[in-house]
């Protein structure tokens, strides 16, 4: 086995656009021996040493099944990611990619390298926002919820006209989130900054939707919904 130290590998960002790791993520929330960057070929990968018994393969498997421990990868992953997306363009990767070395970190940018350099292109001078529609529950009344689809395709097909990219997702469960009323649509939009006032006055307010509906967005957030790369894939030790 290599003796390589284990990478935790957070994102990818032009070589160009970043010199040195973040600084600024909550100095509590990172996952291991602090943060670093991997460069190759005008990419830069920001990364972390991280613990081989948390972190080998058979570890991690294990690790993952404990909510609590992911919830708080999560939670660095995630925290990472926006310091570095403060200070640029940045392509989020997936939680839990983990490689050994610097060799292999290299080895994620030139094989990712084409997707890596298309994601940053298109993601450059753009940002993800979230919209939900809710609807009162009406049991018995089937007209209501032939309403609330037809308000939520209609409301999807606007905003997708002022985005980039769209994305519907599966509906939430609300129960999960103790969010009140049935979710019936739950979409994302990838909006050039110059066009986010037209993209938000496209987004109807209280007094706009029909009653026993309600409109929820939330944004500006790093395009994690329009970052998936060959980089993605299952991690290789």
């Amino acid at each position: 086995m290599s003796d390589e130290p284990l990478l935790y590998v957070y994102a990818v960002v032009r070589s160009a656009d970043l010199d040195g790791p973040p600084v600024d993520p909550p100095p509590d929330v990172t996952l291991g021996e602090g943060l670093t960057t991997v460069q190759h070929r005008g990419l830069t990968a920001v990364v972390e040493p991280v613990p081989a018994a948390d972190f080998d393969e058979a570890p991690l498997r294990e690790r993952l099944e404990d909510l609590d421990w992911l919830a708080t990868m999560a939670r660095a992953h995630h925290g990472v990611v926006a310091a570095a997306g403060r200070r640029t363009t940045t392509v989020p990767l997936r939680i839990g990619t983990v490689r050994r070395g610097e060799t292999g970190v290299r080895r994620l940018l030139e094989e990712g390298e084409s997707g890596l350099s298309e994601a940053l292109g298109r993601l450059t001078g753009a940002h993800e926002w979230g919209v939900r529609l809710y609807a009162d529950e009406t049991p018995g009344k089937p007209a209501a919820g032939d309403a609330a689809a037809r308000t939520a395709r209609e409301l999807h097909e606007t905003l997708a006209r002022a985005a980039a990219e769209a994305i519907l997702r599966a509906p939430r469960q609300t129960y999960l989130f103790r969010a009140s009323g049935r979710n019936v649509l739950n979409a994302a939009y990838l909006v050039p900054d110059e066009g986010q006032r037209e993209f938000l006055d496209a987004v109807p307010g209280p007094e706009e939707v029909r009653s026993g509906l309600r409109v929820e967005i939330t944004g500006p957030w790093i395009p994690y919904s329009f970052t998936r790369t060959a980089s993605d894939e299952d991690p290789e030790w």
